[in-house]
């Protein structure tokens, strides 16, 4: 028959024979909580703990609760109740459904390797074959090896569940609500097996269904739970443990060693020099001793005793006064010039520090600090309170910007002049000049004119058309609605001489029936003679008119 070759022990999986312990006749089970045992859990509570009930002509009726499968839950969905196999509605009810499951990260657990994990809950088995303790054992001094069981720890998890509540009246779903409430934080489960704490989640209103007469309220519930599997790839997760035997030799025995000694011709006990029996036969003595003496502030209880092991030896070391890193430690007088830091050139005088100082941490001062040199900060300088009196200044700003202040009621006050190189923004419009232009024939939106260009303006310098333009404002009614968004009037529009803004809308305000027209709302357009009106009707949310009346105001020709 052919035979494999044995694998090479470096090919092998670790094995270890010690965890491998018969459990044919063990009768501890496996540990092991499922999804299914927390929604028993829910189930049961609901059933046998919170009992819900209502009253139904003088009879008290048990509220049934039920776990509702996808079918039921999609009966649910469409038409908001469910019936029984002759289409009655089934009412009062309780449902409930699982609607989400995640980890609970308040309460984390590494197991660092599923298939041979590292946390353990350890619990000792009291009493078993391997375990007994009677009377015949205490008198042969024997003790039970003990029988300790390992559950790995498990994963907890956080369960949420929708709940569904159907009554006949309102009255009935209070009382049903009132319960449910009142086992908020308990803990849910049954009495010997795994119980888990939950809380109820804010109830909706009481509404009534629509086309019949039900009473409906739902409510969330949410379950602190664990899962433990009872294997994973053939690991059990609950392991079992024997300590080992104990081997306890006692000191107290039925034969001394002397009556165990044969007498020879010479009446000298064999195997012991001279007769002689040595009482201590684990002692050891050295030929050169261990010897301690003390020195100069400290003292050595047995100071020149030397120790060879023959004999125990205590000693005790003190310096005359406690030196722990909590003590107070005292000196007569410490007299120094200087104290040099490691190997560098830093030097702490009675007059001061030399040298360079570099600290990682934070620096924390209580009194004042004065500084004669300059000072460099390379990161943010925060200050509650900024004093500088400065003699002279410079100040450089290679890059970043200043923000002053917070609210617009701060103030901020400047003594002597303020250069500005580039612009500043004014409640949102920007200003880059201040100009004494008199002719103002730049008409820069950007410069603020002084008062010396104001009185040096001379209204003469406009020429005759600028004057004529300026001084026109007409008023024109319109001759005819040409359409349900554009009316035309008998007018032109004035044109602006050269120099002056070209004539727009904004030259122009409308009324229509006597109220304002918007201008996000209209557009003009001369056409020959014509001037025509253009209403964006989607806009401005009407329609034009045969008999509206528009009003026009603005630079017509005439």
């Amino acid at each position: 028959m052919e035979r494999k070759k044995p694998i090479p022990r470096s090919q092998r999986n670790e094995f270890n024979r010690g965890n491998k312990l018969s459990r044919n006749t063990d009768d501890v089970k496996n540990l092991s909580v499922g999804i299914m045992d927390m929604d028993s859990a829910i189930m049961y509570y609901f059933n046998e703990v919170i009992k819900p009930s209502v009253e139904i002509n003088d009879e008290k009726v048990k509220v049934p609760c039920i776990y509702a499968s996808p079918e039921r839950w999609t009966q649910v969905s469409k038409q908001g109740f469910l019936r029984d196999k002759k289409r009655q509605i089934i009412t009062p009810l309780i449902v409930f459904k699982r609607t989400g499951m995640e980890r609970n990260d308040n309460i984390p657990v590494d197991k660092l390797d599923a298939n041979d994990p590292k946390l353990f809950y350890t619990f000792q088995k009291k009493y078993s074959q391997q375990n007994r303790f009677d009377k015949f054992s205490v008198q042969k001094n024997l003790e039970p090896n003990r029988e300790y069981y390992n559950v790995a720890m498990p994963d907890y998890m956080t369960l949420t569940y929708e709940f569904i509540v159907w009554t006949s009246y309102i009255e009935q779903m209070n009382r049903i609500v009132e319960k449910v409430n009142y086992s908020d934080g308990a803990y849910w489960g049954e009495p010997g097996k795994m119980r888990f704490k939950t809380r109820i989640e804010n109830f909706s209103d009481s509404s009534q269904v629509d086309g019949e007469r039900l009473i409906k309220t739902t409510f969330g519930v949410t379950l602190d739970g664990y899962i433990l599997p009872e294997t994973f790839n053939n690991y059990t997760t609950t392991q079992k443990y024997l300590t080992p035997k104990k081997l306890v030799i006692r000191e107290n025995v039925d034969t001394n060693l002397e009556e165990l000694a044969i007498e020879d011709k010479g009446g000298d006990k064999g195997g012991f020099e001279g007769g002689e029996l040595t009482k201590d036969i684990f002692s050891v003595s050295i030929s050169n001793p261990f010897t301690l003496e003390q020195g100069l502030g400290v003292s050595i209880s047995n100071n020149g005793i030397g120790f060879d092991g023959s004999a125990p030896l205590t000693q005790e070391i003190s310096i005359g006064q406690d030196v722990s890193t909590n003590a107070n430690v005292q000196f007569n007088t410490l007299t120094t010039n200087e104290l040099n830091i490691g190997t560098g050139t830093t030097k702490f005088t009675d007059g001061g520090i030399s040298g360079s100082v570099a600290l990682t941490g934070s620096f924390v001062t209580s009194q004042s600090a004065t500084i004669l040199g300059d000072l460099t900060v390379t990161g943010s300088l925060v200050s509650d309170l900024l004093i500088i009196q400065v003699t002279t200044r410079s100040v450089d700003f290679s890059s970043g910007s200043n923000e002053f202040g917070d609210t617009l009621d701060d103030k901020h006050e400047f003594t002597g002049s303020v250069d500005i190189s580039g612009s500043f923004i004014l409640n949102g419009y920007s200003v880059n000049e201040i100009s004494n232009d008199s002719t103002f024939i730049d008409e820069s939106p950007t410069a603020l004119v002084t008062e010396q260009a104001i009185a040096n303006f001379n209204v003469s310098t406009l020429t005759t058309d600028e004057t004529t333009y300026l001084r026109k404002q007409f008023y024109k009614t319109s001759s005819d609605i040409v359409s349900t968004n554009t009316a035309s009037f008998n007018a032109i529009t004035a044109s602006a001489p050269s120099g002056v803004t070209t004539t727009s809308i904004n030259d122009f305000v409308f009324f229509i029936n006597g109220q304002y027209m918007e201008y996000d709302a209209i557009a003009i357009r001369q056409t020959g003679s014509a001037f025509h009106l253009e209403v964006n009707t989607t806009s401005i949310g009407y329609d034009l008119e045969s008999d509206d009346e528009i009003l026009a105001i603005g630079k017509f020709d005439s």
